[in-house]
């Protein structure tokens, strides 16, 4: 990670603040966090949730403000959330007049709220082609000096964030089914499944928020139901 480390302290030369976008059980944040956290003296991440109060995020919040004392969190909605709201997606609370909210506004109110200029991002080249196009506009790849924005995993792969995560002892990422820290996408069967297994108390808060999302877990379990009843009649 020396190449990160450079890039990070370079802005730590030039301030003692950092706001940190981090997604709480995902490996690009915990290792951006453990990075960013010895280098200046105040940290605030902010976490963007698309269900509010789950019981499986706040223990990684929670053991991120207890490893590193100058962290603190703030919890606001994802910007998708405005965009669910809208239209009433997984049948949340509708309003058609409410306003799409982008990344840029949220992370404006945070530096608005805080008092901190410089805003760092886990957005990997490696992530999507969208991210690769965007990141390679910047200066070194990594610092976008007009918006005061930082992305010092830029040039990193999975592997590499994975292994430090490792090495340095950290919590390790969630697993959620066959994804690893893909997040917390409320129609995405990998990630009700794994709720219903270790977290029912947070597949309840999901349901309670968006209804619909319990009609994917019950045509889940009315397909295998029926596959496993198709096999064993073959048998």
């Amino acid at each position: 990670m020396e190449r990160a480390i450079e890039v990070i302290d370079g802005i730590a030369r030039r301030t003692d603040m950092a706001l940190l976008f981090h997604s709480a059980s995902g490996k690009d944040s915990i290792a951006m966090l453990d990075l960013i956290a010895p280098r200046f003296h105040r940290v605030v991440c902010v976490y963007m949730y698309i269900t509010k109060g789950l019981e499986h995020i706040n223990r990684y919040i929670n053991w991120a403000q207890s490893r590193y004392a100058n962290a603190t969190f703030v919890q606001v909605p994802h910007y998708a959330v405005s965009s669910y709201i809208k239209y009433g997606f997984m049948g949340c609370k509708q309003n058609p007049k409410q306003r799409i909210v982008t990344l840029a506004e949220i992370t404006d109110l945070a530096r608005q709220q805080t008092g901190i200029e410089w805003a760092f991002f886990g957005f990997k080249q490696s992530d999507s082609l969208n991210r690769r196009v965007m990141l390679r506009t910047y200066d070194m790849e990594a610092v976008c000096e007009k918006t005061k924005k930082c992305y010092p995993l830029s040039t990193y792969k999975n592997s590499d964030v994975l292994d430090y995560i490792e090495r340095k002892g950290l919590i390790k990422p969630e697993r959620y089914g066959a994804h690893q820290s893909a997040g917390t996408a409320v129609n995405d069967i990998g990630y009700l499944l794994w709720l219903r297994d270790n977290f029912p108390n947070d597949l309840k808060k999901v349901f309670k928020t968006y209804p619909l999302t319990e009609r994917i877990l019950f045509e889940h379990d009315y397909k295998t139901e029926t596959e496993r009843d198709a096999q064993h009649q073959e048998e």
